[in-house]
């Protein structure tokens, strides 16, 4: 498998596999991200944010993104939102692909990423890719990427 992640500026037009996957699941997060998107509340526009999706032979199999985390009032910190990957591609390392390409991306813009996963495998897969437990109330693991962003 060659999974090739990549940033996107519109939401793909087969995002409906992955929404009807996410709902079949009980999972809103394609929901909140689809209906973000078109009220324009979320597009990952603005500084240092991205939007990501995951593909192998031209098949969507995952999406994810970075924003300036909304719930602190700090632009060096972003926050990884709406990942999904499909199902039957789970386990085969979409997902590190995936959240790999936010961090990497998150380098340039944040020094801290934070992030909010509670259902299983979520907190043990973060922690695996070396995000830290953290008490806050609005998220669940966070990294430090050792850097200083341009707006200091």
């Amino acid at each position: 498998m060659v999974a090739e992640p990549r940033a996107i500026s519109e939401l793909p037009p087969d995002i409906d596999v992955l929404f009807a996957s996410a709902t079949d699941e009980g999972h809103n997060l394609m929901s909140r991200l689809v209906n973000e998107w078109r009220v324009g509340s979320n597009r990952f526009d603005r500084p240092g944010e991205v939007l990501a999706e995951v593909r192998c032979d031209g098949a969507l199999l995952g999406v994810g993104g970075l924003n300036v985390d909304p719930y602190l009032d700090d632009p060096t910190v972003g926050r990884i939102r709406h990942v999904y990957v499909y199902p039957p591609w789970r386990r085969k390392g979409v997902g590190r692909i995936l959240i790999g390409f936010l961090v990497d991306h998150a380098r340039d813009h944040f020094e801290r990423v934070r992030l909010r996963s509670l259902r299983d495998p979520g907190p043990d897969f973060y922690a695996a890719l070396g995000f830290a437990i953290t008490e806050a109330a609005d998220a669940t693991h966070e990294v430090w990427l050792g850097r200083h962003t341009a707006a200091e």
